[in-house]
């Protein structure tokens, strides 16, 4: 099995420098929310399937843990849902509150439909991984530090630090920095994709 590392990156929109000059004299082409939410939503429930594993293998042989961390290695929903609700907190940068919103809620429902859920309780579910993120982070406003910080205790893992970071139950920041590392992994590059691709919505709010 690999292990995750710095130079181990999982790009979801890999472009080359030549398509993207190609796309900008030729017009880039149009995307609904449908097809996006579609990309999006396959992009990250295949990233997890495929990479878990190595997630918790790194957390478990992190040096800074005195014991061995117990995490399931099917035990990957809350990853997932961090990972949705972190990638959420960029769409602010990229779109327009009325795309963001049409956007999201595209998603909600694709996910919901993933795990048998009605809209309103995903979303439920994602406003609550998104305060939860959010509260741990305060008063910091690093998405990729709130995302490994709400990892650390949505998973537990305080219990397993040496007496004194367990006391405080806050994470060791050495253990922080080298899941940022590996967090960063799974942020979209927005970028590079709507270099690409000009973002059409089909409904109004």
């Amino acid at each position: 099995m690999k292990s995750i590392s710095s130079e181990r990156t999982l790009n979801f929109v890999c472009e080359k420098d030549y398509n993207i000059m190609i796309s900008s004299l030729f017009g880039r082409k149009k995307i609904t929310e449908e097809k996006l939410a579609n990309i999006f939503v396959n992009s990250m429930l295949q990233a997890v399937d495929n990479s878990f594993g190595d997630v918790v293998e790194s957390i478990c042989n992190d040096p800074e843990f005195k014991a061995r961390p117990t995490i399931a290695k099917d035990d990957s929903d809350k990853f997932l849902m961090i990972l949705v609700v972190g990638n959420f907190s960029y769409l602010t940068r990229y779109f327009s509150n009325t795309e963001e919103m049409v956007l999201k809620g595209k998603i909600t429902q694709k996910f919901a439909t993933v795990f048998g859920l009605s809209y309103d309780e995903m979303n439920t579910i994602f406003k609550e991984y998104t305060d939860f993120l959010y509260r741990v982070n305060h008063p910091s406003k690093n998405i990729i530090y709130g995302m490994s910080k709400a990892l650390f205790y949505k998973y537990k893992l305080g219990q397993y630090q040496d007496e004194y970071f367990a006391q405080l139950d806050a994470p060791n920041p050495l253990f922080l920095k080298r899941m940022d590392s590996i967090m960063l992994n799974y942020i979209w590059n927005w970028s590079t994709f709507l270099d690409k691709y000009k973002f059409t919505p089909v409904e109004a709010i």
